[in-house]
């Protein structure tokens, strides 16, 4: 297939476009900067224009904009690029997209979400800004004859900001990742990639992307912690966040058949 990779150069864009084009498939990379085909995907006449240029089979959507942590940043390349991209695709022809989600926009509950549960589209600000991203992000995708939405969990790995070197083992190093009750999904970004490519083939609909142990952040930061070689961190005693609940992957496993190499966080850790 000819697939085209918006996001080529972010973390999963870079794992990924390499592995597709060992299976076999014509990639061809939609980023900004001196790629093949540069495109600020907020510019939506360039993409238009590249996206009819390239004429894919596949859009795969893999646009963050993390590097400096402005979640504000991120949410509005979700709104705006995500439509830009949708347009264009559905302007050329494309019947598949698959884009990238979160697995921690969840409403609040006491188990872990399945990709039935409703997202937190009340939820107050800042979380409101990030949850509202992903929901325009997913409702634009949902216009596709075709489409996947992977919501991946909190990703960790290499170029991550959960790595040796990452953002958050900086925060660790300061004493000021908190190891509280708010329980999370994590997924190692190699299973996140992993993930991306099968979908080539899934059904439509919403995938979690996460490995098979939630787990609060009083027990899974103290090992990030030491994998990093951060202190110890300081424990939080306060209640859980009704959303901080984790996913559930039952669905990826059980009827996709999709495991991770990593099943917990702490198989993962231990390659930090």
């Amino acid at each position: 297939m000819r697939i085209l990779l918006a996001g080529s150069t972010g973390v999963i864009g870079r794992r990924l476009g390499p592995l597709l084009t060992r299976q076999g498939h014509e990639v061809v990379g939609l980023a900004r900067g001196d790629h093949r085909v540069p495109v600020d995907v907020l510019d939506r006449d360039a993409v238009v224009a590249a996206v009819r240029a390239v004429r894919p089979d596949v859009v795969m959507h893999q646009l963050t904009s993390l590097s400096t942590g402005d979640l504000a940043a991120n949410a509005r390349l979700r709104r705006i690029g995500t439509r830009n991209l949708v347009d264009a695709a559905l302007a050329a022809g494309v019947r598949r997209i698959v884009a990238q989600s979160i697995a921690w926009g969840y409403a609040a509950g006491a188990e872990p979400a399945t990709e039935e549960t409703p997202l937190d589209v009340d939820a107050p600000e800042p979380r409101h800004t990030s949850v509202g991203g992903v929901t325009a992000l997913e409702a634009a995708v949902r216009e596709a004859p075709e489409w996947v939405v992977l919501r991946y969990g909190v990703l960790y790995g290499p170029r991550t900001w959960y790595a040796r070197d990452g953002r958050m083992a900086e925060v660790a190093a300061a004493g000021k990742l908190p190891a509280d009750a708010n329980v999370g999904s994590l997924v190692h970004v190699d299973d996140a990639v992993v993930a991306a490519a099968v979908a080539l083939s899934w059904p439509t609909g919403v995938v979690n992307v996460c490995d098979d142990e939630p787990a609060a952040a009083a027990r899974w930061v103290p090992a990030f912690c030491a994998a990093v070689g951060a202190p110890p961190p300081a424990k939080d005693s306060g209640e859980r966040n009704g959303w901080a609940r984790g996913a559930s992957n039952r669905y990826a496993r059980e009827t996709l058949g999709w495991f991770p190499s990593y099943p917990s966080w702490r198989d993962g850790f231990a390659t930090l």
